[in-house]
């Protein structure tokens, strides 16, 4: 049976949950079935590391930006399309408006869009411009059943054209290797979270302020890339003027996350907004106790309270208390970290999520034949 040619289009392969996504599914899609491309439309990025070997790569070096379009970087993309036979173009997040156009110069080629849209709760998209973009896809998967909705009623998008799959862990192995980490065992809470408003870890900070005034030797590690710097600044601030120092390390982007969380105690996510944030999956695979925010799909994530802790978003009193149930407690973690883990190995696992595409890829290839 000949392959079916699939290019991944993504803006970057910076650190983000998107991006991480994509490569995590090109990494797994069968290759009996699927010859496996991976374009990223501005640059790459530190995840460039992880994608398989056997995976081509692209590069279009966009540079249009604030209203600005690069042609030339269509026109890239357009010939790439045709120099590899490209049956099937999965385009993540805003890549979908240069796949639209791509497609019609190679009407060909399948636009499937994954929508990883996480603001939905701090802003809005333009309905009317996605809407045009939409027209071209042949299928639209949403991480979250809120952005499902979306497609349904703002983009009028037929139900059978919209499914949702949840995100996945591609590999959350740890190397084995002890790590030298800050803080001391039983009292170190992690949070995975590129640094910019939407994870509010200015609440974060003013939490850990109440946290360490019951236990002084909590310490808080902050994971995530660190290019916003004016928020990275005012988190270093807040730090500063709570006096937490000693209690609070920036670790930035790390390659070694999962060696990490097993080195850790509590999880946490702050976020104001969410989709269907991936590091809140990393938690449960490392069995992680974990305190989260109500926003997106977290409270289902933590199984509305059975796996781990719901609080309200933008209360640092209400994460507070979250944290010290649990730092106050070793066998409210374990029990907490067991029932995550299986929620999120019941739930949350490659296997469905990459049957569900390849059902996805199988249907719109059966529309093109036609």
């Amino acid at each position: 049976m000949k392959r079916i040619s699939v290019m991944h289009l993504i803006d970057t392969l910076n650190a983000g949950g998107a991006e991480r996504m994509a490569v995590n599914i090109v990494n797994l899609l069968p290759r009996d079935r699927y010859r496996m491309h991976l374009c990223t439309t501005r640059q790459e990025g530190p995840l460039a590391d992880l994608v398989s070997d056997d995976v081509v790569r692209h590069s279009l070096n966009r540079r249009g930006r604030f209203g600005r379009f690069d042609w030339r970087a269509v026109r890239s993309l357009i010939r790439e399309m045709k120099r590899n036979e490209i049956q099937i173009l999965h385009a993540h997040g805003t890549s979908l408006f240069m796949a639209s156009i791509a497609a019609a110069f190679e009407p060909h080629a399948a636009v499937v869009w994954h929508d990883h849209w996480g603001r939905n709760e701090l802003e809005s998209r333009p309905a009317w411009l996605y809407r045009i973009a939409a027209k071209r896809t042949r299928a639209i998967i949403a991480v979250n059943q809120n952005l499902v909705r979306w497609s349904r009623d703002q983009l009028r998008i037929g139900e059978g054209r919209v499914s949702f799959i949840s995100n996945f862990v591609c590999d959350a192995s740890s190397n084995g290797e002890p790590l030298e980490l800050p803080g001391t065992p039983a009292e170190r809470i992690v949070c995975v979270a590129n640094f910019r408003p939407q994870k509010d870890l200015v609440t974060l900070i003013n939490a850990m302020s109440l946290v360490v005034r019951q236990f002084p030797s909590a310490h808080l590690l902050l994971i995530g890339d660190l290019t916003d710097k004016t928020y990275v600044e005012l988190i270093r601030k807040r730090v500063a003027e709570e006096k937490l120092s000693h209690n609070v390390s920036f670790l930035g982007q790390r390659n070694d996350v999962a060696s990490i969380l097993k080195a850790c105690d509590i999880g946490v996510l702050s976020s104001a907004s969410e989709g269907l944030p991936l590091s809140l999956i990393e938690y449960g695979w490392a069995k992680l106790a974990t305190v989260a925010t109500r926003v997106g799909e977290c409270a289902d994530l933590l199984d509305h309270g059975s796996a781990g802790i719901v609080v309200s978003p933008g209360s640092a009193d209400e994460l507070a208390k979250g944290l010290l149930l649990l730092l106050k407690s070793p066998e409210r973690r374990a029990l907490f970290g067991e029932a995550f883990y299986q929620h999120v190995k019941r739930n949350y696992n490659a296997t469905n999520a990459i049957d569900q595409i390849c059902r996805i890829y199988e249907s719109v290839q059966k529309v093109s034949r036609r």
